[in-house]
C-alpha cells in the first residue's frame, strides 16, 4: 500500500487515478458462439446461458466512465427488474474510481460485483472485453448456482452498454 500511495496521479494533479488504480491494457482474444434457441435445439448444443436483454446509453464524454449507470437502469426498467433481482454484476473497471462510482450510483451489493476481480486484477483486453465480461458472469452464475447476471462496460466517447444473461 505504501508503494501504491507513492504513485503519481494521472489525468489530474489530485487524482484519484494512478497506475495502481487503473487496469492494464493486455493482449487477449475471445470467441463466443451466439445462436437462436431453434439452432441450439436443432444441433443438440448445450448453452452456458441465454441473453435476456440489453441496452445502451450515452453520457457526456467527459464523464464516460459512468456510462454503465444509465445503461443498467434502462435495461432493468425495460425488464421490470430491480438491482436486487440480479445475482452477479460483471462491470468492467477501466479505473477503480470509475467502477466504484458506478456501484455507488446504483447502490450495488459489493458481494455481487466482480466477485473474481475485475480488469485491474486480470487486465483489460480491449478486443475481448465484452466476451470476457459475459463469460465470466455466466461462469460465476453457474458455479454458484445463481440465475441472473449483468455484464456492463463504459465505452470511450460517453457510451455505456449492459446485458442481462441467464445461466442455463
Amino acid at each position: 500500500m505504501e508503494q501504491l500511495a507513492k504513485l503519481p496521479f494521472v489525468f489530474t494533479k489530485e487524482g484519484p487515478t494512478t497506475a495502481g488504480s487503473a487496469s492494464g491494457i493486455v493482449d487477449g482474444a475471445a470467441a463466443m458462439m451466439v445462436a437462436s434457441g431453434d439452432y441450439v435445439r436443432a444441433n443438440g448444443l448445450k448453452p452456458l446461458g441465454k441473453v435476456r436483454g440489453f441496452a445502451s446509453s450515452g453520457v457526456r464524454p467527459d464523464i464516460m466512465g459512468i456510462g454503465p449507470v444509465p445503461a443498467i437502469r434502462l435495461l432493468l426498467s425495460q425488464m421490470g427488474l430491480g438491482t436486487g433481482d440480479i445475482d452477479r454484476y460483471e462491470i468492467n473497471e477501466a479505473f477503480s474510481s470509475q467502477c466504484l462510482a458506478v456501484a455507488k450510483a446504483l447502490d450495488l451489493d459489493q458481494d455481487k460485483l466482480n466477485i473474481n476481480g475485475g480488469a485491474i486484477a486480470i487486465g483489460h483486453p480491449l478486443g475481448a472485453t465484452g466476451v470476457r465480461l459475459a463469460l465470466t458472469c455466466l461462469q460465476t452464475l453457474k458455479r454458484d448456482n445463481k440465475q441472473l447476471g449483468i455484464a456492463s462496460a463504459c465505452i470511450g466517447g460517453g457510451q455505456g452498454i449492459a446485458m442481462v444473461v441467464e445461466a442455463c
